[in-house]
């Protein structure tokens, strides 16, 4: 009776590092769609859900060849967003980055994701989800589920395909069973990391 949640941020997309908001799968995104595909091939997934965009809609169709049983559907609470501004316990360390926000798109986003939270974490025992979405999205699912502070999810990062899973069984809370695994991905396309790993 266990219930599951497959986390992925979506490939990388072509031209990001020019500062465009969206657009489709890099060649090297769409390699990690595939692995990635190949990958959980083997889950018994019931649905896959993902952000409306284009490079989460086109890593979800990579997704939906390995397994054409599944039609893949948009949800807008998978859009990326920044759920939080500056609360009184984050590091000044930050302010610069949500500097570039304005209050209506916290307020948003915060929205957003507790919508979110209680669409995808409320009780679906024996079920598998897929949600295919982006990086601050999946931050703030962890967070949630370790009841970190909010400004935590700021140091939460997942890379390109990278995937989550978390679990909950019958009476007991949420579990973060593994987090940004990237077996399926060969070093060379681990990317969207901020930092680049030595291992």
């Amino acid at each position: 009776m266990t219930q599951y949640l497959y986390l992925v941020r979506h490939g990388e997309h072509q031209d990001a590092e020019h500062g465009l908001e969206d657009g489709p799968l890099s060649p090297r995104g769409r390699r990690q769609a595939e692995l990635l595909a190949d990958r959980i091939s083997g889950v018994p997934l019931d649905a896959v859900w993902h952000s409306p965009l284009e490079r989460a809609q086109e890593t979800a169709r990579a997704v939906a060849k390995r397994l054409p049983a599944l039609a893949p559907q948009a949800s807008s609470l998978l859009f990326d967003c920044v759920p939080t501004g500056m609360t009184p316990d984050t590091p000044p360390a930050y302010e610069p980055f949500f500097g570039s926000y304005t209050e209506a798109e916290t307020e948003a986003g915060a929205a957003q994701m507790a919508d979110a939270v209680g669409e995808f974490l409320g009780r679906k025992p024996d079920t598998h989800e897929l949600l295919i979405t982006h990086n601050f999205v999946i931050a703030w699912f962890v967070r949630e589920v370790l009841q970190a502070p909010d400004w935590r999810w700021l140091t939460i990062n997942q890379a390109h395909c990278g995937l989550t899973v978390l679990a909950q069984r019958p009476g007991r809370p949420w579990t973060l069973v593994s987090h940004n695994d990237l077996a399926h991905l060969p070093v060379e396309l681990r990317t969207g990391l901020p930092d680049i790993l030595l291992v």
